[in-house]
């Protein structure tokens, strides 16, 4: 195809435009009681696990007023008042505030916990609420049975129990916090349609909604204009931008009898189009459903933390029995139950319920200030393990804008004169290619000349008068129309760059070729230094894309990039991920566009650039604020520290409890030491604190894209 106004050049050139991103309205060509939608709402339930039902604001809400109403528990508690050697103030009714105000805690703050156990109970999957909804129960009760006098036991637990619960509380909220949204992938996809179309009648067009339509209408699309639905031309041409859909980096000319798919965009003019498809129909939707189905099938994996409760619920109920039976056989009931009730009361993971939610925290928190976005917790902990980086070309390794990267004159012409006459010529367009030249000449310091009677030649470039002489500059078209022939000289340059896939245009001044000047969409120069780095770490670099195989190999011979990918559409995107995922391979994709979110979906971490389109975002479970591929080095270097502290702060979790509970039990009451009730409460407040100390040696961690290494 070649260059003109409005479109991308030719000679097989592969330049991309930045991915359009949705025109912020709301769906309204997919209905949302599709298919898609629904698996989507399943795998929201799926991917959450023990958090169904429950929302951010939910877990916050109960937080805050399950800490104003634990500070009086606190503050009363006679337990805790010896702990600290002062005497709470006693007046008319204060001994009945922590048991009053506890109940309301234990039924408010701790509902999330009691259903999530009791779920977890019917499917006979002990986690974390399970354990929870044990340990806050059994200090209820014993709690109440102690102010009421019932059993002459001393097990006030009420300002354990307050703790217990929004220390809880705020790990779940802090958890939920970061998890990422996947509905929102779909709802971004859908988003590409715009509201409403202008139908054709016979009395002229009227503006209807996009639902509305139906399979043999004809409408009106305008030049800036995102088609509703897909169709076929009937009258008019115009360049359509489908890197949202099919991956391909140019502009596509669309004349009558040629297809145009929903969401694509006609960039330079307006054309009538017949509809053929619609809704759940459209190859959106199919690329809508794939999301669905990939997301769904990526988001499996278990919370260490899930794992970790499973065993301390067994653990501790195994421990409570065996200390209830012993201390029985001993001939003393209270001591079997005040021992066993300290058990299952100290075994509730404080610092277990911390451990994970407090590390992710820090590490969002250190991710974004590194210009990286963790949405899903799961991307972080899996991306530790990738084997293989999978990066989209366009706008990821490379800059997604055509830049200049040689110019060649004829026998007889000068390089520099070249330049500036093709810029000149150029000056008036606003095309990418023609912005590239006149940038280039400009910022070589070159005096670039007035043009007047600027025309753009549709399918061939453009034209324009310089000093009075007729400058043309196009590609292949325009040299066949004008019967001009490219001299010997550069015949061996220019197809040294078509070989590369550049887009070669040629200057021909008053109908003789002088030269040539090749454009390309450029390589990041950060993208030497990631793709080097991540080698150096022992993971695999590949690269894919829609554009054409001469291209992508110039790419990747350039970055020392290990496997390549070229003239892949959207569904072998998806398909590549996942045969690369057959070879056993775990994969983290980085993409930017539409074209991109069902790999990003389907690979174990989705990471999305910030500039790219809105579905990409949201498919992704990481996201990059700019456009510098180093920043997934920070993600990996992240990651790799965070599973550190995760485990650091696991095997101290329950490596305390499986040295305190022994001593709660009373393995060693034979040698005097017994672990009471209060001593084994500030164990648990000790345990909680190292666990919060060591997440935050998170905060030095350093990650700057810049100091990649």
């Amino acid at each position: 195809m070649e260059h003109r106004h409005g479109s991308h050049p030719a000679d097989g050139q592969q330049l991309d435009s930045p991915p359009a991103g949705h025109t912020g309205h709301q769906p309204r060509g997919m209905p949302d009681a599709g298919p898609a939608r629904q698996m989507d709402d399943e795998h929201l339930v799926h991917s959450h696990g023990q958090h169904a039902g429950h929302s951010v604001a939910m877990f916050k809400h109960r937080f805050w007023l399950t800490l104003a109403l634990a500070v009086p528990v606190v503050f009363f508690s006679p337990m805790f008042g010896d702990l600290l050697g002062y005497e709470p103030p006693v007046f008319p009714g204060s001994a009945w505030i922590p048991p009053v105000l506890g109940t309301v805690i234990f039924f408010y703050g701790g509902q999330p916990f009691l259903k999530g156990g009791l779920n977890e109970l019917k499917t006979r999957k002990p986690g974390m609420m399970l354990l929870i909804a044990m340990a806050i129960t059994v200090a209820f009760t014993a709690s109440w049975a102690t102010t009421l006098g019932i059993g002459g036991f001393a097990l006030d637990f009420w300002w354990e129990l307050a703790l217990l619960v929004d220390i809880m509380l705020l790990g779940h909220w802090l958890e939920m916090r970061a998890l990422g949204s996947a509905r929102g992938a779909l709802d971004a996809l859908a988003a590409l349609l715009p509201d409403e179309a202008e139908r054709i009648t016979g009395s002229g067009t009227e503006t209807v909604r996009v639902a509305e339509l139906r399979s043999g209408d004809t409408i009106l699309v305008r030049s800036g204009g995102r088609m509703p639905a897909d169709g076929t031309v009937t009258q008019g041409q115009a360049e359509f931008d489908e890197s949202m859909i099919t991956g391909e980096s140019k502009t596509v000319l669309r004349t009558p009898g040629d297809p145009v798919v929903a969401g694509t965009i006609a960039t330079d003019n307006s054309l009538r189009v017949q509809i053929t498809a619609t809704g759940e129909d459209t190859a959106l939707a199919g690329i809508q459903r794939l999301v669905a189905e990939a997301q769904a099938s990526s988001s499996r994996a278990q919370a260490l933390a899930d794992r970790a409760a499973a065993f301390l619920f067994y653990f501790a109920a195994g421990a409570g029995v065996l200390t209830f039976i012993a201390w029985t056989l001993l001939g003393s009931l209270p001591d079997a139950v005040e021992r066993t009730v300290t058990v299952l009361v100290i075994a509730c993971p404080h610092a277990l319920g911390l451990a994970i939610p407090l590390v992710i925290a820090i590490s969002t928190e250190r991710a974004a200030r590194a210009g990286v976005l963790i949405k899903d917790r799961m991307a972080l902990e899996r991306m530790r393990t990738v084997d293989v980086v999978l990066f989209d070309k366009t706008g990821t390794l490379t800059k997604g804008q055509p830049e200049l990267m040689g110019v060649a004159a004829a026998e007889g012409a000068d390089g520099d004169g070249l330049l500036a006459l093709a810029a000149a010529a150029e000056s008036d367009s606003e095309h990418p290619v023609a912005r590239a030249i006149v940038a280039a000449a400009r910022g070589r310091g070159l005096p670039v000349p007035e043009a007047s009677d600027f025309t753009s030649l549709t399918g061939r470039g453009v034209r324009a008068t310089v000093g009075g002489r007729t400058v043309r500059v196009g590609g292949p078209a325009l040299l066949r129309e004008l019967g001009a022939a490219e001299p010997p000289e550069l015949a061996s340059v220019t197809a040294a760059w078509r070989e590369r896939g550049a887009a070669v245009l040629h200057v021909v001044d008053r109908g003789t070729v002088i030269g040539a000047v090749s454009l390309e969409d450029a390589v990041r120069p950060e993208s030497r230094q990631a793709v080097a780095a991540l080698q150096r770490r022992g993971i695999k670099v590949a690269m894919i894309t829609g554009d054409a195989r001469q291209v992508a190999r110039a790419v990747a011979a350039e970055l020392k990039i290990d496997e390549v990918f070229a003239e892949v559409l959207p569904a072998d995107k998806d398909k590549k991920v996942a045969e690369l995922q057959a070879r056993g391979l775990r994969v983290a994709m980085v993409g930017d566009g539409v074209n991109d979110s069902p790999a990003l979906a389907r690979a174990e971490v989705g990471i999305a650039i910030g500039g790219g389109t809105d579905v990409a975002v949201e498919s992704a479970g990481v996201v990059l604020a700019g456009n510098d591929p180093r920043a997934v080095l920070s993600m990996v270097d992240l990651s790799r520290a965070s599973n550190r502290k995760m485990w650091q702060n696991l095997v101290w979790a329950t490596g305390y409890n499986i040295i305190a509970v022994p001593l709660a039990a009373g393995v060693l009451a034979f040698a005097g030491i017994v672990l009471s009730p209060a001593a084994g409460a500030v164990l648990m407040s000790a345990s909680t604190i190292v666990v919060a100390l060591n997440a935050q040696l998170l905060r030095g961690l350093k990650l700057n894209p810049a100091d990649a290494g």
